[in-house]
This record gives structure tokens, C-alpha cells and sequence, in this order.
């Protein structure tokens, strides 16, 4: 008598799972009816807690490696980077130890010549000086930061005396000038530089020192001194060394250190309300106006203001150049971004406007309301770039006007290799001369 047994699926402690159960047929060994047919019974499979988990974990695997990928990229990005930014500073602090003291050897060799023909002395000091300002400029040529420049064609005044007052926001402003201004003929070798006194501490101090730039020191115990010494400064070098440009910053300082202190004094006293510039200060700028100026009639600096020529040379300042300087995005740039080159390729927009020396007064009250006028067209003339990316055009001008500066690849990279041939040179004649003597 054939049996026929029926099992109850069997419950375990899965039960509570919310998961689908697997229901398969699977054959009772032990059963078989009076056919010999084998009894099928349908059991449920306990899930595997451990697949489950792995399969989990493969897909958790994959959504991280998914998610993972853009920060793979900016860490690739970082480091390339951080290694192309260390390869710049070996190489510009190599290019620094040999340029450098190969120009300080140089000008002891000449002293000589110094004491022979002074204007031949400094004439050769001039082109390694602009050859010294091309090195720094070619730092940030080669990691894509140019120059675009507006306004006035300065070129035609080139070789015209010019006081050069600019806006002052970073570092990065003298470098800015040290590259748009290696263009611009003579004016480079032939310019005298007002800068702050830190600057002499730094590694092109002694070249500044050297070649004749003022240090300046900034604040009211030391205002007076100062501006004596920028006048026996103006009178004992600016002629006798052939100079022409002068450059300062009449601020006086960067914009993000004195725009809170320039914007409450302009409250305080009724005047404009300056953001992207601050308030000029007068002291310097009178300075060098009363002490290079043409003979001063009815308060103005001179009556000649013609076009530039021979015969109007050697007669004092014959312009005013107003530069203005504007970064994409008001995001100025530093000396460590021009150094390391960790900033995307950017353009720096530069911005003429010259004015004739007939033109500028030189009496206190009226230099003062000169001056904040040209700071008040600043503030206007940054307001519309960063607005629309572009400078206004010039009065009278019907479209923009603006021209790429850039500078010769093949002169860069002789000028460099002058600076580490010269840098051999001097040290193996250095080393020569040490064994000869010890």
C-alpha cells in the first residue's frame, strides 16, 4: 500500500523578512508513489545572507568608483600643480641667484667706466636692468598671464619725461608693469620706481638700490622726512642718471588695506566714496611735480604740453600718465600667483589716459581736486569693466580700441641664457680666483 506523504513548508527564522521567498520543487527521496513517480514538493530556500551581502557590497563598490572619479580628477589636477609649481620656484630661484649677482658683478667691474663716461656706465646698467625686469615678466608670460591694453597709444611719449601714477591693489601690479612695459622703447632701462621701503629686503632690492629707485616709508611719524629725502632723491639722480618715467602709487598703499580707512575719512570730509580705489595722497606727487616740473606759471606746472620732440627733452615732466589696472573678476593677482603659476592663463587689462603737464596745477587745493578726479574716473572706469569685461572708449572714440601686448619668445630665451652663461662665467672665475688665493 503505497504512502503518500505531503511536508508543510518549512518556516524558519526568516519568516519575518519582508524579502520574496523562492519557491522551487524539489523531489522526496524518501516518497515514491505506486507509479514510481517521484513526489514533488514544493520547499522554500532560506535566503543567503551572506551573497546578499556581497552583492550589496559589489554594487556599493561601484557607486563609490562612480562617485569617486571627479575627485580622482582634481586630485590629479592638484598634484600636477603642486609639481609644476615647485619646478617654477627651483627655476626662478636658480634664475635669481645667477642674474642677480652676475648684474652686481657687472656693474663693479664698469666702476671704472663709471668714472670715465657716467652716461655710458649707466646706459649699459639700463639694458641689464630691463633685460632683469624681462626675467620676471617671461615668469608669468610662460604660465599664460598677458596683458590687454586700452586708452592712449603711450608709445608716441616714450621717450618723454612722464610722471606714471597707477592704482594699487596686489603685488602682482609690478609685475603687471614690468611686462606691459618692455614694449614700450627706452621707458623700461630709463624709469625710476617709487615703491615701498619693504621691497628694498627682498631679493631685487639691491637692484632697485642700485639702478636708483626710492624706498618709501609709509606713515604719518615718518611723512615728512620722507618727502625731503624724495626731493634730494629727485634732485641728485633723476637727471644725472637720464631718467625718464617716474612710476608711484599714489594710494599709498593696497586697496583692500586702506579702502575701509579711505572710505571713512570720504565721510568724514564730504568727498567721493571710492570702492574699487581708495583716496590718493597728495605728498609724493606734489614732490615730484615742484621738483621736475618745467618753470611754474600762475600755479600751473608748465605752459609747454606740445607734442613730443627733440627740442621739448630735458626740460622736466611733459606728461602725466594715468595707468589703470583691472583683473578679471576683481581678483588682482599676487607675486606668489606669478610665481607659481597656480592660477588658470588670465588676462590683465591696462587702461592710458595722458594728460599734457600744462594741464595739471600744482598748488596744494587744486592738485588735491585733480588727482581725486582722476581716481573718481578710475573707480567709474573698473566699475564698467568688471561689469562688462570691457573698458569704456575714450572721448571721441566711436568703437573700443584695445592692443595685445606681447613679447618675443626668442628675445626671452636669449635673455635668459645671457643670465645663466653670465652666472658660469662669474662663478668660475670666482672659483679661480678663491684657489689662487687660499
Amino acid at each position: 500500500m503505497s504512502a503518500q506523504r505531503q511536508h508543510a513548508p518549512v518556516t524558519g527564522a526568516h519568516d519575518s523578512d519582508q524579502e520574496p521567498r523562492i519557491l522551487v520543487q524539489t523531489i522526496c527521496s524518501f516518497g515514491i508513489t505506486d507509479h514510481h513517480r517521484p513526489l514533488h514538493v514544493t520547499e522554500p530556500i532560506r535566503p543567503n545572507p551572506s551573497a546578499a551581502s556581497s552583492s550589496r557590497l559589489r554594487v556599493r563598490k561601484r557607486w563609490d568608483s562612480i562617485s569617486m572619479a571627479p575627485h580622482l580628477d582634481v586630485a590629479r589636477k592638484l598634484v600636477w600643480i603642486l609639481i609644476r609649481s615647485l619646478l617654477r620656484f627651483i627655476f626662478m630661484f636658480i634664475n635669481n641667484c645667477v642674474a642677480i649677482p652676475s648684474y652686481c658683478l657687472y656693474l663693479l667691474v664698469l666702476q671704472p667706466l663709471r668714472v670715465l663716461d657716467a652716461q655710458t656706465f649707466w646706459y649699459i646698467e639700463g639694458v641689464m636692468f630691463k633685460w632683469l625686469l624681462a626675467m620676471v615678466a617671461s615668469w608669468g608670460w610662460c604660465a599664460g598671464y598677458t596683458v590687454t591694453e586700452w586708452g592712449d597709444d603711450v608709445r608716441t611719449v616714450s621717450e618723454d619725461e612722464a610722471m606714471v601714477i597707477v592704482n594699487h591693489q596686489a603685488t602682482g601690479d609690478v609685475c603687471t608693469l614690468m611686462m606691459c612695459l618692455q614694449d614700450k622703447g627706452t621707458v623700461v632701462r630709463k624709469m625710476l620706481w617709487l615703491m615701498d621701503h619693504v621691497f628694498k629686503y627682498t631679493n631685487f632690492g639691491v637692484v632697485s638700490l642700485i639702478h636708483g629707485d626710492f624706498f618709501i616709508r609709509q606713515g604719518k611719524s615718518h611723512r615728512e622726512k620722507q618727502l625731503v629725502y624724495l626731493k634730494d632723491h629727485l634732485d641728485k639722480f633723476y637727471f644725472s642718471r637720464d631718467r625718464k618715467w617716474i612710476v608711484l602709487f599714489p594710494e599709498g598703499g593696497f586697496l583692500r588695506k586702506r579702502r575701509e580707512t579711505s572710505q571713512s575719512f570720504a565721510k568724514k570730509n564730504d568727498l567721493p566714496y571710492l570702492t574699487h580705489v581708495t583716496l590718493p595722497r597728495l605728498g609724493a606727487t606734489q614732490i615730484i611735480l615742484k621738483t621736475l616740473g618745467p618753470q611754474q606759471e600762475n600755479g600751473i606746472v608748465g605752459k609747454e604740453g606740445s607734442p613730443p620732440g627733440p627740442a621739448n627733452r630735458a626740460k622736466g615732466l611733459q606728461w602725466v600718465i594715468d595707468m589703470t589696472i583691472a583683473y578679471p573678476n576683481a581678483r588682482p593677482m599676487d607675486i606668489q600667483t606669478w610665481i607659481f603659476g597656480y592660477r588658470d592663463p588670465t588676462i590683465t587689462h591696462v587702461h592710458y589716459r595722458t594728460y599734457p603737464i600744462k594741464d595739471v596745477p600744482i598748488e596744494s587745493e587744486a592738485l588735491t581736486n585733480w588727482l581725486y578726479q582722476r581716481f573718481v574716473e578710475k573707480e567709474k572706469l573698473l566699475a564698467h569693466f568688471y561689469e562688462t569685461g570691457v573698458f569704456p572708449p575714450l572721448d571721441g572714440q566711436k568703437e573700443l580700441v584695445s592692443r595685445n601686448m606681447t613679447l618675443d619668445n626668442a628675445w626671452l630665451f636669449l635673455v635668459q641664457t645671457f643670465a645663466f652663461a653670465s652666472g658660469f662665467m662669474w662663478y668660475s672665475i670666482l672659483r679661480h680666483v678663491y684657489c689662487w688665493f687660499f
